[in-house]
């Protein structure tokens, strides 16, 4: 069983800054590509950014130069560094990720999201 654990979520003032975490536990081979999604009330789940196990990332351009994502493998966290924060950020922001089982079998994974708000 894997299980994914954001943390790090809460209300800021506009302008501020957060950083959310997300550890991966369980048993798994290894972890593959790590994201970041969030979802505002009524409108649907986007995607925020991407790391792949290269470390090669890539954003959504409504946060390109304010948010950054890392990874630490030795922790099998991902991490999101939030700065510059505008009140249209406000959303539950969910961790994924592409776990490998074996070699030859992987499956995605989502964690249980943490409330960002971000106060005008």
């Amino acid at each position: 069983q894997v299980q994914l654990v954001e943390s790090g979520g809460g209300l800021v003032q506009s302008g501020g800054s957060l950083r959310l975490s997300c550890a991966a536990s369980g048993s798994f081979f290894s972890i593959y590509a790590l994201y970041w999604f969030r979802q505002a009330p009524g409108k649907q789940r986007e995607l925020v950014a991407g790391i792949g196990s290269d470390g090669t990332t890539n954003y959504a351009d409504f946060v390109k130069g304010r948010f950054t994502i890392s990874r630490d493998n030795t922790k099998n966290t991902v991490y999101l560094q939030m700065n510059s924060l505008k009140p249209e950020d406000t959303a539950v922001y969910y961790c994924n990720a592409d776990i490998g089982h074996s070699r030859a079998f992987s499956w995605n994974y989502w964690g249980q999201g943490t409330q960002v708000t971000v106060s005008s």
